[in-house]
C-alpha cells in the first residue's frame, strides 16, 4: 500500500497495490495491521456506511461531536467522487483548512479522515457508490454540519452541485458551527 500525505498531515490517501490480468483485478482493500501502521494508532471500526449518488449530488459537510466523534476510511466502489476533509479542530495548526482528493472505482484510492474533521463529497458520475468505515456509531444528538459553500473555507468543488439536501443547504457557516474540542 502506498501512503500519500496531504497538506493536512493527519489526512492520508491510501493507494493499494492492484494486481490485474485477463481475469480482472485483485487488491487488498483493508488490512488492519498495515492500516494501523500507516495511521499510527489502533482503530476499531464499528460501522460501515454505503451510499449511491447520481452525478452532481453533493453530500456534506458532516461531522459528529464527542463522545460520538467519527473517523472515516472512505472508498469509491463505482463511479467517482471528489472527497473533502475540513479540519475543525480548534487549536490545530491546520484549523479551517481543507483537502480534496478524487476517489474512483478506477484509481481504488481511499482517504483516511480522523476525528475532528468535517467530511463531504460530490459525485462526479451517475450511479456512484461509496463505502466508508467509521470508528464510532452514528448519534443524531452529536451530528453537525457546515454549509458546503462557506465563504471562509472557499472549497473548490470541481463542478456545480445539481442536488443538495435541505439539511445541507441550511447548515450553519463555519464561523458559527460547533467546533471539535478534544
Amino acid at each position: 500500500m502506498n501512503i500519500i500525505k496531504t497538506e493536512i498531515p493527519d489526512v492520508l490517501v491510501l493507494e493499494p497495490k492492484v494486481f490485474g490480468d485477463d481475469r480482472g483485478f485483485f487488491f487488498e482493500s483493508y488490512n488492519q495491521k498495515s492500516f494501523e501502521q500507516a495511521v499510527g494508532r489502533h482503530v476499531n471500526f464499528v460501522q460501515d456506511n454505503h451510499s449511491c449518488s447520481t452525478k452532481g449530488v453533493l453530500r456534506g459537510l458532516h461531522y459528529q461531536l464527542p463522545p460520538f466523534a467519527q473517523a472515516k476510511l472512505v472508498r469509491c466502489l463505482r463511479g467517482a467522487i471528489y472527497d473533502i476533509a475540513v479540519d475543525i479542530r480548534e487549536g490545530s495548526a491546520t484549523f479551517g483548512k481543507w483537502v480534496g482528493v478524487e476517489l474512483s472505482a478506477d484509481n481504488k484510492k481511499q482517504i483516511w479522515i480522523p476525528e475532528g474533521f468535517a467530511h463531504g463529497f460530490i459525485a462526479l458520475e451517475d450511479n456512484t457508490e461509496i463505502l466508508y468505515k467509521t470508528n464510532n456509531f452514528y448519534s443524531k444528538n452529536c451530528e453537525r454540519a457546515i454549509i458546503w459553500n462557506d465563504e471562509k473555507l472557499n472549497i473548490e468543488w470541481p463542478l456545480v452541485p445539481v442536488t443538495i439536501s435541505d439539511k445541507d443547504m441550511t447548515a450553519p457557516a463555519f464561523a458559527v458551527a460547533d467546533k471539535f474540542k478534544e
